[in-house]
């Protein structure tokens, strides 16, 4: 790990101003992944501004009936929301399926949010080859082990996986981040993330200096019928090889509304619009969820390790609709 200085920010705009001005300062609150990379020296900020003192870490329920999550509220805490676990159960169920109690205590939304690739060539400086790293050097794992890589939103510049479970289900409810900097800005979270193209060292639209304040979720009835279903290598403390959040309205044997998004497969939470408008004004039944899982997937890329994930994925979908149809 490479030295660093250390301040704790006092108010929102100077910690905003501090990081605007040095592109090479990183803000810090659970740390339990920016800390990582800093030991693998994949991330080598020159200051740490810690940020916990900030007046983000309450879940609110608004006047408009929005609910807001601060960027600073820990994981576990929103896992155990009473908010959260009526009014859109796949929040703590997709908290609750990633990583161990203990770092769930640490870490925190806006984190979660920022989360980069767990992509083995990324974590490790060893493989030089690596666009995330070092933009134009190339992608070792589009012609090496690839088996927990991407399908979809690929690039043939980077084929890491998104790797929140988190984000996800966010995506699923249409979530909006709220952003602090020269200016508020309240970003859509299917417009935040973006996908590798040419230039895969940029994840997201956050400009410099711009901090995560928090995340609102609208009002969304149907949210109370969902869930997030995760398939993976072991029963815990695993990222996903496929992963759904889903929710839908039923209405007289027939569906009136639905959500899917994907986990796992995609270089972002990756939304299925295409298969959720297949399936509005069809009764819920397994041959129209397998054709909606065609259809999400019909864009997907393989590259010979991970080919399994485009069957897996499919299956994924039909046993997250069916589930929720039955209850």
């Amino acid at each position: 790990m490479n030295p660093f200085n250390y301040s704790q920010a006092t108010d929102v705009q100077s910690a905003i101003a501090l990081k605007a001005a040095n592109k090479n300062i990183s803000f810090v609150a659970g740390g339990t992944a920016l800390i990582d990379l800093m030991k693998l020296n994949v991330e080598t900020p020159s200051r740490l501004i810690d940020i916990n003192s900030l007046p983000f870490n309450k879940v609110e329920s608004m006047s408009d009936g929005s609910l807001r999550i601060g960027a600073l509220v820990r994981n576990t805490e929103a896992a155990n929301d009473p908010l959260l676990k009526e009014r859109y159960p796949l929040v703590p169920e997709a908290l609750l399926a990633g990583a161990s109690p203990q770092l769930r205590n640490m870490a925190t939304i806006g984190g979660n949010l920022m989360q980069r690739t767990r992509c083995y060539y990324f974590r490790d400086t060893v493989f030089e080859e690596c666009n995330k790293r070092a933009p134009g050097s190339g992608c070792t794992a589009i012609h090496e082990f690839n088996r927990m890589h991407a399908v979809l939103g690929t690039s043939d510049h980077c084929v890491a996986t998104h790797p929140s479970d988190l984000c996800v289900a966010l995506a699923a409810l249409d979530a909006v981040i709220r952003v602090s900097g020269d200016r508020e800005r309240q970003i859509p979270i299917n417009e935040f993330y973006l996908t590798p193209g040419d230039t895969p060292q940029r994840e997201n639209v956050l400009e410099a200096g711009e901090l995560i304040t928090a995340v609102d979720l609208a009002p969304l009835p149907f949210a109370s019928r969902s869930l997030y279903l995760k398939v993976r290598d072991r029963a815990s403390y695993e990222f996903a090889l496929a992963s759904v959040a889903a929710a839908i309205d039923v209405q007289d044997n027939l569906i009136k509304s639905v959500r899917i998004a994907l986990g796992g497969v995609a270089t972002k939470p990756w939304r299925a619009y295409e298969a959720e408008k297949n399936l509005v004004g069809s009764e819920p039944r397994e041959i129209r969820f397998r054709e909606a899982a065609e259809i999400a997937l019909r864009d997907a890329k393989p590259r010979g390790d991970n080919s399994f994930k485009v069957e897996l994925a499919k299956r994924v979908i039909v046993r997250a609709l069916t589930t929720l149809s039955a209850r």
